[in-house]
């Protein structure tokens, strides 16, 4: 539902008025939708990205509030859709919803952990329209992937590569590295071997939500890092035009930041399971953040005239030493959300750059992963895992 000007009137800074057409033609339109379908999971993985309140969001959008979403970011050029949780499977209706993306020209991409997945639902997927299907791994052994993932899923996850490769998809695999699997990860590739992939994500942790809650266990030493680099690109080397290999250098041990989603709000837009639109999907948890929503504004409104998406656009937000920096048209000074976790203000220099005056925290979160690590198991810290009732200290095995 679109509102009148009246009626934004009503929201004050949800969103900050009808734009020029010289304002709208300095910004970008999406091509990237991240449906956040559902905050409903069967895992519960410590290094989850969902927020750590996601219990406290009941409502979620309908299939016909989410196809009127894929309409409208649709008709602002959207191609690329992303489907996640949470655990987008756990909706009753999202082959509905592949179709209805697939009928509107959306590549789409489907991202699972495999639970709720079956042969003749990977079929149906495929029969639907679906072009992509990515499933992630906790591990290369069962007794880690089902640790960390709280259930008994790793055959299933097995099982469900297989599948997806019988329907005639690409075996897509995204394995989340952190400081518990890391070393696995000649053990990892193998498994990837073993299943025929065509494409392996070794992504390394990134620290929202949960992940940075648990950051003093997860956080990996560089010595493990500088351990797994090696080996994946000797991996990379010997399946050279079998099996794609994409290794995330985490960006705790760079000198300068990602340049997060691509510049804020410039590519990404993220609707989450209630329907609450985030130009990336940690963003909710920054201070003076309006949060509007689909259900109140169109996505054109919220995109081109919202306070929250217009925020941390172009340069003029930027404190030093990002203003007068050459690189800020590379890196738009990194990461918001992690430049708000570290130092309290988003407008920060995101601490990753060895440039900005608070770098220090760097260090010093990596020297208390490292002082985490050395403990012994009885005096390790547990992990808070998504399902807390579960929290252990993985370091015990």
């Amino acid at each position: 539902m679109t509102t009148t000007g009246s009626e934004q009137n009503k929201a004050p800074g949800s969103i900050a008025g009808s734009l020029s057409m010289t304002d709208r033609s300095n910004i970008r339109q999406p091509l990237w939708l991240l449906a956040e379908l559902t905050y409903a999971c069967p895992l519960q993985c410590p290094y989850c990205s969902n927020p750590m309140d996601f219990a406290k969001i009941k409502s979620e959008l309908t299939t016909a509030q989410w196809v009127d979403v894929f309409k409208q970011a649709r008709a602002m050029g959207a191609t690329q859709l992303g489907l996640s949780g949470g655990e987008p499977l756990a909706r009753p209706d999202i082959i509905e919803l592949i179709t209805e993306a697939r009928n509107m020209g959306f590549y789409t991409n489907l991202i699972t952990s495999g639970i709720g997945l079956n042969e003749d639902r990977a079929k149906a997927f495929k029969e639907a329209g679906l072009d992509h299907i990515q499933v992630s791994f906790q591990a290369s052994s069962e007794d880690l992937n089902n640790l960390i993932a709280g259930t008994n899923a790793f055959q299933h996850k097995i099982d469900m590569a297989r599948a997806v490769k019988a329907a005639g998809y690409p075996m897509v695999l995204c394995f989340v590295t952190h400081r518990q699997n890391i070393d696995q990860i000649d053990e990892i590739l193998d498994l990837a071997i073993n299943l025929d992939a065509d494409y392996v994500e070794l992504a390394t942790t990134q620290f929202y939500g949960w992940a940075m809650h648990n950051r003093d266990q997860l956080l990996p030493m560089k010595e493990q890092l500088e351990r797994a680099e090696a080996i994946a690109h000797e991996y990379q080397e010997k399946q050279k035009g079998n099996m794609k290999i994409y290794y995330v250098v985490p960006d705790y041990y760079e000198v300068r930041p990602k340049a997060c989603m691509n510049g804020w709000g410039n590519v990404f837009l993220t609707i989450t399971p209630d329907g609450t639109a985030l130009p990336c999907h940690a963003a909710r948890q920054l201070p003076g953040m309006a949060l509007p929503n689909i259900r109140d504004y169109s996505i054109d409104e919220i995109w081109n005239g919202s306070t929250d998406f217009n925020r941390f656009r172009g340069y003029e937000w930027m404190k030093e030493p990002c203003r007068s920096c050459s690189e800020k048209t590379k890196d738009f000074g990194g990461c918001r959300c992690q430049a708000y976790m570290l130092t309290g203000d988003p407008a920060a220099a995101d601490p990753v750059c060895d440039k900005s005056p608070h770098h220090h925290l760097i260090s010093e979160a990596i020297q208390r992963g490292r002082d985490e690590a050395n403990k012994s198991a009885g005096d390790a810290k547990p992990l808070v895992f998504r399902n807390p009732k579960n929290s252990k200290a993985i370091s015990g095995l």
